[in-house]
């Protein structure tokens, strides 16, 4: 067994995933030094969290000096985002894929390099009606998927291989990690499912998986201090369907025509979800449901369940979170109001044919 790198650079430490993961192998004595490479600075609430990493306010183009300069042995990429921002898609990509490109070519040539671990998504395998009922890691996807984070992922996948390729002595760990939750995680999914009122699609009732942020963690932390090298799907075992977690959340559901909810981009932003894309609308359209039998093998470790990362999640939203009857009256009329500018866009459409 090889000893665990000295020197490890992790990417994305401006956000919650990549300021925990860098704060633990800070924590960790047999890790020298952590690096956090981020061209934004991190929030107050993560700064004391980082208190031992030296951070280097830098983009994946900085990188290539940055890996050799440095010595880094490891590197830990999460500077990776699922939905965009107010900078929009094409801010998405270039952080996505073209930053991940930059990155691995500057890896490519640090020579003290012996470790990559890269995060990736269960979305790499897409959504739609052909899939098989559970995904194992072998398993490709049967169309290109709709959404721009899954094709984002593909391409990022690529990349690792092509580095694979170029570097083979390095361990590589790709880790295609399920939907994040927990009490404390704030995502689109997450704010998804704190509504009073949850949009769903007409006549469709999807099995989801969830992983819970601390064992997403302690995945990636393994990954970095022992060797696991290879693709691993990372996700509670157990499903929950749609309906089911609305359920448990306390939640009312409104279903919708599909067309309807994917051409519904300001309803999510007006009752404070943040932006659904094609990636969400197919995962609540075709669910996802993936194989973890080589994770446990391979790390000893098995996450808690989906069905326990999404009671825990509740628990989180317990206080604060509770329908009241201006929460739900707001929730129905941005709904609503989103409905009738989707008709009348539609209307206006026909009339100039």
């Amino acid at each position: 067994m090889t000893s665990p790198p000295r020197v490890v650079v992790v990417t994305g430490v401006s956000r919650y995933l990549g300021a925990r993961v860098a704060a633990r192998l800070a924590a960790d004595s047999r890790v020298d030094r952590v690096v956090g490479l981020d061209p934004h600075e991190p929030p107050t609430a993560l700064r004391e969290l980082l208190a031992d990493v030296e951070l280097i306010r830098a983009d994946a183009r900085a990188a290539s000096g940055a890996l050799a300069d440095l010595g880094a042995e490891a590197v830990v990429h999460l500077a990776v985002t699922s939905a965009p921002d107010q900078h929009g898609r094409a801010a998405m990509k270039e952080q996505n894929v073209i930053g991940t490109m930059q990155l691995l070519a500057a890896a490519q040539a640090a020579p003290r390099l012996r470790k990559l671990v890269v995060r990736s998504s269960t979305a790499a395998y897409g959504a739609s009606f052909r899939d098989p009922g559970v995904f194992t890691e072998d398993t490709e996807p049967r169309a290109v998927p709709r959404g721009s984070f899954a094709r984002d992922i593909l391409d990022i996948e690529g990349y690792v291989r092509g580095f694979r390729r170029r570097r083979p002595e390095v361990s590589a760990t790709v880790l295609r990690f399920a939907p994040f939750i927990s009490s404390t995680a704030d995502t689109t999914l997450t704010r998804y499912f704190a509504q009073p009122v949850v949009p769903t699609v007409l006549g469709r009732d999807a099995r989801l998986q969830f992983v819970h942020v601390d064992d997403a963690l302690e995945i990636l932390h393994r990954s970095v201090i022992e060797e696991h090298p290879g693709t691993f799907n990372v996700a509670g075992a157990g499903i929950l369907a749609l309906s089911q977690a609305i359920r448990r959340a306390g939640r009312i559901s409104v279903p919708l025509p599909e067309g309807t909810l994917s051409t519904l981009a300001g309803v999510a932003r007006n009752v404070g979800i943040g932006q659904i894309g094609f990636d969400q609308i197919d995962l609540f359209v075709h669910g996802r449901v993936v194989d973890t039998s080589r994770l446990v093998a391979e790390f000893g470790f098995t996450p808690r369940t989906t069905a326990e990362s999404f009671d825990d999640f509740i628990r989180g939203h317990a206080n604060g979170s509770s329908i009241t009857a201006d929460r739900l009256a707001a929730a129905e009329q941005a709904i609503l109001d989103g409905v009738r500018r989707v008709r009348a866009g539609a209307a206006a459409g026909g009339d100039r044919r």
